[in-house]
C-alpha cells in the first residue's frame, strides 16, 4: 500500500477564497491546493473586479492569475483536474482521497469548492460568459454600468435586489422571468419596490433563447412562452441569477450540511446549545470549523446569507496545524481545546484578504 503524501494544510478549491486561503496558510506551512478544473473558479470569468484592494479595474482572470502565481512563489503545490472525492478523519489526521485513488494526509483542511450557478442551457449565452454575460448572486459594482441597458434573468430575491441596485445607475433594467410573475420567489415588499421603480421592467412568461455579439455580448433574443413571439434587444450586460448549488455533494454523509447543501460551521452546528452528533471534542467548533475537527469552510460553500465571503478558515487551519507540529506529545483534542482558548480575544496573525465579488 502506498504511503499517502503529507501536508500541513490542504485547500480544496482554487477560486479566490481557496487561493487566498493558500496564500495565508503558506507562511511556514506545507500547503497544497486541490482543484477539479483550473485555478480561478467562477471569478475567472468575471470581466471587471473593482473592490479588491490594490487591484482596481482588473479582470477576474488576471486577479486570480496573480494570486495563483503568488501562491506558487510561496511554495504552494497544486493538484489540478484531479478532484477530491472523499474526506475522512482518524488518528488525529485527515485524509483526502482524489479521483484517481491518490490519498493525501493533512493536519487541517480548508474546503473552498464554491458553488455551481444554474445556467440557462443556451450555448450562445455560455459562449459569452465573462464577455458581458455574468452568472452571479450579487452585483458588487452597479455604478460600472451607469447609463447602460441591463438584463437580469431570474425571479429570486437576489435578482430583484440586483435590479433595484442597478436601477440607480443603469438607464433601464429588464428582469426576464419565465413565470407569470415574480411573486413566488420575491417577498411582497420587494416586489412592490420593483414595481414602483420607474426604470425597471419585468418581462413575465419570457425566456432568453439566444445571446449574440462578436467576441462580446451585444444583445439577446427573447421568446414569449405563451405567444411564441421572438424579439431582439440590445444590451452589453446580462446577469443570470437563477440561484446556485454548493459543490458539496462529494461530502454527503461525511459532514453536516443544511437542506440546500451548504456547509454548516461554528455555532451553526449547535442544537439547543448542544454539540453536534459525532463531534469528538469537548470544545465547541471554531468560527468556520465544520462538523469535522480542523476541517474549515471558506467562501461560497457556506450559505451567502451567513456572510460567506471570507477565507478565515485558512487562519484556523494554520493555527491547528502549527499547534499540532509544536505539541506532538499531546492528544489532538487537547491541542484543539488549547487552540480554541488561545483564539478567544487574540488577534489572528494571518492577514485577512477579502474575496472579490463580481460586478
Amino acid at each position: 500500500m502506498t504511503v499517502p503524501e503529507r501536508y500541513d494544510v490542504a485547500v480544496i478549491g482554487a477560486g479566490p477564497a481557496g487561493l487566498a486561503a493558500a496564500v495565508s496558510a503558506a507562511g511556514g506551512l506545507k500547503t497544497t491546493v486541490i482543484e477539479a478544473y483550473g485555478a480561478g473558479g467562477s471569478a475567472a470569468a468575471t470581466p471587471v473586479i473593482q473592490n479588491y484592494p490594490g487591484c482596481a479595474d482588473v479582470s477576474g482572470a488576471e486577479l486570480t492569475r496573480r494570486i495563483y502565481e503568488q501562491a506558487q512563489r510561496l511554495g504552494v503545490s497544486f493538484v489540478l483536474t484531479n478532484p477530491a472525492v472523499g474526506l475522512s478523519t482518524g488518528g488525529g489526521e485527515r485524509t483526502v482521497t482524489l479521483a484517481d485513488g491518490t490519498t493525501i494526509a493533512v493536519h487541517a483542511v480548508v474546503i473552498a469548492t464554491g458553488v455551481a450557478y444554474r445556467t440557462l442551457g443556451v450555448p450562445s449565452v455560455d459562449k459569452l460568459t465573462g464577455a458581458g454575460v455574468v452568472y452571479a448572486d450579487s452585483v458588487a459594482e452597479p455604478s460600472a454600468l451607469a447609463g447602460q441597458e441591463v438584463f437580469i434573468v431570474g425571479a429570486t430575491a437576489v435578482a430583484a435586489q440586483a435590479a433595484l441596485d442597478l436601477a440607480k445607475h443603469a438607464s433601464n433594467v429588464t428582469m426576464v422571468v419565465r413565470a407569470g410573475s415574480i411573486d413566488a420567489g420575491v417577498s411582497a415588499g420587494l416586489a412592490k419596490e420593483v414595481d414602483r421603480t420607474r426604470n425597471i421592467r419585468v418581462r413575465v412568461n419570457t425566456q432568453v433563447v439566444e445571446a449574440f455579439g462578436e467576441g462580446r455580448l451585444e444583445g439577446v433574443r427573447l421568446r414569449h412562452r405563451v405567444s411564441g413571439t421572438i424579439e431582439a434587444a440590445r444590451t452589453r450586460a446580462l446577469f443570470v441569477m437563477m440561484g446556485a448549488d454548493p459543490n458539496t455533494e462529494w461530502l454527503k454523509g461525511s459532514m453536516v450540511r443544511d437542506n440546500e447543501g451548504y456547509l454548516l460551521t461554528g455555532d451553526e452546528l449547535l442544537r439547543n446549545g448542544r454539540l453536534p452528533d459525532g463531534w469528538p471534542n469537548e470544545r465547541v467548533p471554531l468560527l468556520l470549523e465544520t462538523s469535522l475537527p480542523c476541517v474549515f469552510a471558506a467562501g461560497d460553500v457556506r450559505h451567502p446569507r451567513r456572510g460567506a465571503r471570507d477565507h478565515a478558515g485558512a487562519a484556523g487551519a494554520a493555527r491547528a496545524s502549527r499547534e499540532r507540529r509544536g505539541s506532538t506529545e499531546l492528544a489532538f483534542d487537547r491541542r484543539a481545546r488549547r487552540i480554541d482558548a488561545a483564539a478567544d480575544g487574540v488577534p489572528d496573525p494571518l492577514p485577512q484578504i477579502p474575496v472579490p465579488e463580481v460586478w
